[in-house]
């Protein structure tokens, strides 16, 4: 007796159940562990380095799972003792989930942390970075990095070239397919002297 097409259907559909869990079960299992991520998924953060020192490298880790989001990890580094104290820090503008944005911290300002919050309703998230103005230092030799990650839902990571270079700022965009996000960082020098120019 031959199975008829429903119980064909059936055992189609339970293989397509399996496969797609083995999968996720495969997607899950990439996730470092022992990496000290500073939230876990769904959840908001402020995260801010200490006082002087300012955002050096950051990683994250795409889970479709786990409402399309993101696991976030942030370095810090003291700052070279040329740039001297921060004089001023604020948090900077924040996005709207599901839109595109680009920041750079007005007044000269070096990114020194970031705020997030996720929001359901888009599977994104909105984002502010914390910012700090070294006396009258000024921004020079600026460029963008690649993108962050190559590809939407990989995992991203991106490190400063060197000491003495700083991220200012970002350009990201989302995909409203995917649910992702792409990160263009904004990274400079800074001059060792006070300078005129401002909100650059």
């Amino acid at each position: 007796m031959t199975p008829g097409p429903v119980l064909l259907l059936w055992a189609l559909a339970l293989l397509a159940t399996v496969a797609s869990q083995e999968y996720e079960n495969r997607m899950e299992s990439h996730i470092d562990r022992s990496v000290p991520w500073i939230h876990t998924f769904r959840q908001g953060f402020n995260f801010q380095c200490p006082h002087g020192e300012v955002l050096v490298a950051l990683q994250s880790v795409f889970s479709e799972k786990e409402g399309s989001d993101r696991l976030w990890a942030f370095e810090c580094q003291q700052t070279p003792t040329t740039l001297g104290h921060p004089t001023e820090c604020w948090w900077d503008d924040t996005n709207r989930a599901g839109m595109e944005w680009s920041s750079t911290c007005g007044n000269n300002g070096l990114v020194a942390g970031v705020m997030s919050k996720y929001f359901e309703p888009v599977l994104d998230r909105e984002w502010s970075f914390y910012c700090c103005r070294y006396s009258r230092r000024c921004p020079y030799s600026c460029w963008k990095s690649l993108d962050v990650p190559e590809q939407y839902r990989e995992e991203g990571e991106f490190v400063i070239p060197g000491y003495g270079y700083f991220i200012r700022g970002a350009q990201t965009t989302f995909d409203g397919v995917l649910r992702d996000r792409q990160w263009k960082y904004i990274v400079c020098r800074m001059t060792d002297f006070d300078c005129e120019f401002e909100n650059l």
